[in-house]
């Protein structure tokens, strides 16, 4: 029984740390360097002011980045941005970007 509440315990505290790590206010932080800190800016001049999209729209392009299959001028900076988030990372920036 004790072993099987430690393992429970375990359990729980990794599932906290994913959520966490999908927290989207969070993650967009590397984007707001560009975008401004609400989505505001034209990232470099070029890009579309985020802010104005709405979910399925973001994440829309943030996997489109990833595979190359979206983007112009940005298009390469920003499939290095991407590259290294899930699905589930994408899906909390783009909930984030949306509120």
């Amino acid at each position: 029984m004790k072993k099987s509440v430690l393992v429970l315990v375990a359990l729980l505290g990794f599932g906290s740390v994913s959520v966490m790590a999908e927290d989207g206010a969070a993650l967009y932080k590397k984007c707001a360097a560009c975008h401004g800190a609400a989505g505001e800016k034209p990232a470099l001049g070029k890009s579309k002011i985020i802010k104005d999209m709405g979910k399925a729209q973001v994440a829309a392009a943030l996997k489109g980045y990833k595979d190359g299959s979206y983007g112009g001028a940005m298009k390469g900076m920003m499939k290095g941005q991407v590259a290294t988030l899930n699905d589930a990372q994408i899906d909390a920036i783009a909930s984030h970007i949306a509120k």
